[in-house]
């Protein structure tokens, strides 16, 4: 029987900045404790752990590149020790490089299928030996493998296996009382999204939901806290946050 009374613990990779930064923040909000996971950048960690704890919440920066499982079982350790286990785990690290199949460095593809394929991979694989009961797994994919816009072809591949990971987890994990979830993000204004586009394509961008806007981290954040929180009944699915994006 899943303990109700316990504070529940949360570790989000990737979350020194963008969408992952937002869901950190907001699975704190929630009264989770978080553990911030960077792959290089500390110092913008510590401040994510900085601004949660200064919100009256808790939180620890751990680093470690997704790809790499020793690096990853140390984290979620670290974790464990901090806060006494781990009842969440999303996957929000990952990297985008565009190009045309006829053009894409091969080495792009491969960066891209070390962390994110890879990287998912190892993070679920620990999730599903560390999480507890009651708890909830939770990929990051995109809008773009149903979207299907040009020079995406390598990222949306990578997505696509992030999708078949979490499907087949969610089945495999019968019976343990863990819900895997993969939420899957339309166009959303963070700096990685926004640089190298210019005004018109931007725009463009928004135009494309009837929202008529960009999503923002926070709108994923909330589709993340559902899945982290009370959708218990919700599971082996993708869900996509995009504004209605065709």
């Amino acid at each position: 029987m899943t303990d109700t009374t316990q504070p529940r613990v949360a570790l989000v990779t990737g979350a020194s900045g963008g969408i992952g930064r937002a869901i950190a923040e907001r699975l704190a909000h929630d009264g989770m404790a978080v553990g911030v996971h960077y792959a290089g950048n500390k110092t913008k960690a510590d401040a994510v752990v900085a601004e949660i704890v200064g919100r009256g919440g808790r939180a620890l920066s751990v680093g470690g590149d997704v790809a790499d499982e020793v690096a990853m079982a140390s984290a979620f350790t670290a974790l464990e020790e901090a806060f006494g286990g781990i009842d969440v785990v999303v996957n929000s690290a990952g990297i985008m490089l565009l190009g045309a199949v006829a053009t894409l460095d091969l080495a792009d593809l491969d960066a891209m299928h070390r962390t994110n394929i890879r990287g998912t991979f190892v993070v679920d694989q620990l999730a599903a030996n560390r999480v507890r009961a009651g708890g909830a797994i939770i990929n990051v994919s995109t809008s773009v493998t149903r979207t299907s816009f040009p020079t995406y072809a390598g990222y949306a591949a990578s997505k696509a296996a992030v999708e078949a990971i979490t499907l087949i987890l969610a089945r495999e994990l019968r019976g343990k009382d863990i819900t895997v979830n993969a939420v899957a993000p339309g166009p959303t204004a963070t700096p990685l999204f926004l640089e190298g586009k210019d005004e018109a394509a931007i725009a463009g961008l928004a135009k494309a939901s009837p929202l008529e806007r960009l999503g923002r981290p926070e709108d994923i954040a909330e589709a993340v806290a559902f899945l982290a929180g009370p959708a218990r009944w919700i599971n082996g699915q993708t869900i996509f946050a995009n504004g209605g994006l065709a």
